[in-house]
């Protein structure tokens, strides 16, 4: 326990340096965090639009759409503010960056996660809180329901966190295939944006058991806004969200750990 403090005080640290140099121009700073904001909320203007020619999209209405548009969006956004930087970890190897990170006192990972760590990104968070703010307001709650919701955006986090750093690794040995990656990190986001019963079986299948993204909402979803599951899964799997995040991290930080160790430098 002490040694992860130690670790979250030192990613803390470089995080409010970088903090700091985007404050010296703070018109710049929030006109591209506005933008930001802008620029991801016009996903949900296309799913208002849709809606205005849609009475429900496989059952669901707008705001039970919205309710699965935020869950995803909002752990997306906090995943990729807190380290969206190691999708660069492609470009730090090419110029040799890598290893002068490797040659400092604090963990790799660490390093990498907050590098460039920027508060633009909360305009896609703020833009989440508000359509999820919106379709909250919509669901009958509970204090079991709120639970739920609260481990949802948490689990949710954790799991594009995996995501995030796992398929990263894979840039350790081919140095560039960031876009590979983004379709399992966006791209996993965008699908979960969506009632998954707009997908065959065999997809939710996969985004069960493959690549887990399905827990980031659809699972817990279906409790929070009561709602039978259409494909008849385990009813469990509606609270398994953070034991899907556990292992998702953990096989994550494994892959992590197998690439530094085998990283053999640019030899530049």
């Amino acid at each position: 326990m002490a040694e992860a403090l130690q670790h979250a005080r030192r990613y803390l640290d470089i995080a409010w340096l970088w903090i700091r140099a985007a404050w010296a121009y703070p018109a710049s700073f929030v006109m591209l965090a506005i933008g930001n904001g802008m620029i991801t909320g016009l996903d949900f203007v296309g799913l208002w639009i849709m809606f205005s020619h849609l009475d429900d999209l496989a059952g669901f209405s707008l705001a039970e759409v919205g309710f699965l548009y935020g869950a995803s969006s909002l752990g997306l956004g906090i995943a990729d503010t807190l380290i969206g930087s190691v999708e660069r970890i492609g470009t730090y190897v090419r110029t040799g960056r890598l290893d002068q990170m490797l040659t400092k006192p604090v963990p790799l990972l660490v390093q990498v996660c907050a590098d460039q760590f920027t508060l633009r990104r909360l305009g896609r968070i703020t833009q989440a809180l508000v359509v999820f703010g919106w379709a909250a307001a919509y669901v009958d709650w509970s204090p079991l329901r709120v639970l739920v919701t609260v481990s949802m955006v948490a689990s949710g986090a954790a799991l594009f966190f995996g995501l995030f750093v796992g398929f990263s690794c894979i840039q350790f040995w081919t140095t560039d295939a960031s876009e590979f990656a983004n379709a399992f990190t966006y791209g996993g986001a965008t699908i979960t944006q969506y009632p998954l019963s707009i997908f065959p079986r065999e997809v939710l299948v996969a985004l069960t058991f493959v690549i887990p993204v399905a827990f980031v909402n659809w699972y817990p979803a279906l409790f929070v806004l009561g709602r039978d599951d259409p494909f008849g899964m385990p009813g469990w799997f509606q609270f398994a969200s953070p034991l899907a995040a556990v292992v998702t991290v953990a096989a994550s930080l494994l892959v992590w750990r197998t690439g530094v160790r085998h990283y053999t430098s640019t030899g530049s």
